[in-house]
């Protein structure tokens, strides 16, 4: 199986048109996380001369300082650096999953040369954790995956249309599990539809350290100043979200930067952290990894919808073996806000949503 890697890369050009080295923001990302340069050094390979050489070229590019160096104390970034950190991991949490997406798609048009007549499972789905760790568990194993990042609604959409074997999508627990489940209902098939259960996880708010803004419930996010960034129209979170200001009779256009989206959970994290907002609306595991604080507000269920009709063939067979496997489960235990709650088990619609009226005719 031939793999396809596109990579984003920034960088910025002085008043000479002289570039930044890309090894220069590297190395600032890495004192970021480890508090000096020396452990930088260690992580990217670099020497600690080479690495002062880089820091002080950049220096005179950009005119500024990049690093406050106290003995004893290793280094810490200048304001000017972190900006130059965070907007590396804006890009890199923006731009991923469509590069990603790109990648799979030239994949597929590559292998379908070289291997004709292979199967292929194309699996649609929104940038989720668990979802990554599955794709990543499948090809590694020879499973040949053709994946789109999308949102929900456009990813049970697609299977409805023949598009794909797999599509993602989550419903929350609780007060609003019936209303999400009839916002999907329209794109079920009665006999037909299958749910495949991968994880519960937790949706809520991301803040900064020590939630600065006391930001505690929806009616928070209009208070004067608050500035907010949410997911696209179509994933299921901003949907959530919808579900929670309706409850609180909130109308969106109260918040300010409800139109401004990202179209992952990493990607807000990333926003939120570089201090372009104040609050997102997301899952758990990427706050954890950027340092955010963070504040449940619901606990959903995440799903890969198929067809009854697919699951005996070879590829749905091997994303059931990796589901049931202790060693994905694991992982899935390991991720923040995560658990692999009744991982790999298949049912109809009816039993997912055994308390759901609606379900009766699945």
């Amino acid at each position: 199986m031939h793999k396809v890697s596109i990579k984003p890369q920034w960088t910025i050009s002085d008043a000479k048109g002289q570039n930044l080295a890309p090894r220069l923001l590297e190395l600032l990302s890495e004192v970021q996380g480890h508090g000096s340069l020396s452990g930088s050094c260690k992580k990217t390979g670099a020497s600690y001369r080479h690495a002062w050489s880089l820091i002080r070229q950049g220096e005179e590019q950009l005119g500024m300082p990049l690093l406050n160096m106290e003995r004893g104390k290793g280094s810490t970034l200048t304001p000017l650096a972190e900006k130059l950190v965070w907007a590396g991991h804006r890009i890199s949490a923006r731009l991923t999953p469509m590069l990603e997406t790109l990648a799979s798609e030239l994949e597929g048009e590559i292998g379908r040369v070289l291997s004709a007549g292979s199967e292929v499972l194309r699996v649609h789905a929104s940038h989720g954790f668990a979802v990554e760790k599955l794709i990543q568990t499948l090809a590694l194993s020879g499973t040949r995956v053709e994946r789109k990042y999308v949102g929900s609604n456009e990813a049970v959409a697609s299977l409805h249309e023949g598009a794909c074997e797999i599509a993602g999508f989550h419903i929350p627990q609780g007060e609003f599990e019936e209303t999400a489940f009839k916002h999907y209902a329209k794109w079920l098939v009665p006999k037909e539809s299958r749910i495949i259960h991968v994880a519960t996880r937790r949706q809520g708010f991301m803040v900064t350290s020590g939630n600065p803004h006391k930001i505690y419930e929806v009616q928070d996010l209009t208070r004067k100043g608050i500035r907010f960034v949410n997911r696209q129209p179509s994933s299921g979170t901003r949907f959530l979200l919808e579900c929670f200001l309706k409850k609180a009779h909130i109308d969106p256009t109260q918040i300010s930067g409800y139109e401004q989206a990202e179209f992952t959970h990493a990607a807000v994290a990333a926003f939120v952290a570089s201090g372009m907002a104040d609050v997102g609306f997301g899952v758990e595991t990427p706050a954890r990894r950027f340092k955010l604080e963070f504040l449940p507000l619901a606990t959903e269920r995440y799903f890969l919808l198929c067809n009854q009709s697919d699951l005996e063939r070879p590829h749905l067979q091997a994303v059931l073996k990796v589901l049931n496997s202790d060693e994905f489960q694991f992982a899935v235990n390991q991720l923040p806000g995560y658990t692999a709650a009744h991982c790999g088990q298949v049912s109809t619609i009816h039993e997912a949503f055994p308390e759901l009226p609606a379900t009766k005719k699945y």
